[in-house]
Parts: C-alpha cells; structure tokens; sequence
C-alpha cells in the first residue's frame, strides 16, 4: 500500500509538466517560503490528513498551493486601483496553472476509480510570507481504492 507515494508523485509530475512553475515542493504551510533555493513561481503539495474509510478505500485530504513572488515597484504609487505591482498578474497565473493541474487530475481520477471533492474550494494568498507571495490555495479530498494504486500517466 503506497498510496500516499503514489499520489505526490503523480501531483508532482503533473506540475512539472506545467511550463509556468519552476519549482514543486513538498511542504507544510509554514515552511514553503523558507528555502533560498526556490525559484518561483512555484507549487507546493501537502497532504495534510488521510483516513481509512471502509477497508475499501483511503481518503487524503490535499492542499496545493500555487505561489509567485510579488514584484513591488518603488516609484511613487500612482494608480491607487492596480497600484505598481504585479499582483493581479501573480493571482492570476497562479490560479490558471491550479485550473490545469485541477482539470487533468480530475480527468485522470474518474479512469483510475478515484473520487475527488466535486467543487474545490479556493483560498487567495496576498502578500505572504518572506518572499512576499501571492496566489492561490487549492483544498480538496481524494478517495482511492484501497488496492493496487497506479497513477502513470
């Protein structure tokens, strides 16, 4: 039983498949913005809890969060609504490159017997961290047979 293994693997794959992200990371929340060797933008996978269901099944509980550091400009901030930054920009790189990973798991998951939460909550990170990141949070479930598990693409 590898399940755990096999699906940050498989979360893994999926973001380095994605031209926009330059680095994944396996973290929780805490630590993701504490490496110097980061190079953002970047995905950060967490498998925050799992339980056994009913022998048949295991259920992990994911949060993938997407991240970009925010590029602040120095000269004086003339547009009081965009402001001189790039956040609009980050959040909505980061969110575009959730939306594909999302999409193609949740295709993957209905041909290899997985259930995944039907409508994933989004949380928006601003202006976090250090580095001062913004981007998205994805939360979802997943339940996986509890048998031989292969994710390959």
């Amino acid at each position: 039983m590898n399940h755990y293994t096999e699906l940050l693997y498989y979360i893994k794959y999926l973001a380095e498949q994605d031209s926009y992200l330059k680095t994944v990371t396996k973290d929780a929340d805490d630590s993701i913005d504490l490496d110097k060797g980061n190079i953002f933008p970047m995905l950060n996978i967490d498998i925050v809890s799992g339980s056994f269901t009913n022998g048949q099944t295991v259920k992990f509980n994911v949060t993938l969060a997407c991240l970009d550091i925010r590029d602040v400009n120095k000269e004086i901030n003339t547009d009081k609504f965009w402001k001189q930054d790039n956040e609009v920009d980050n959040h909505n790189e980061t969110l575009g490159a959730l939306n594909r990973i999302w999409t193609s798991m949740y295709r993957d998951f209905e041909s290899n017997d997985i259930t995944a939460s039907e409508n994933p909550p989004l949380t928006k990170i601003t202006y976090s961290g250090v580095n001062l990141l913004d981007g998205w949070e994805l939360t979802f479930d997943v339940e996986l047979p509890n048998t031989t598990l292969s994710l390959c693409p």
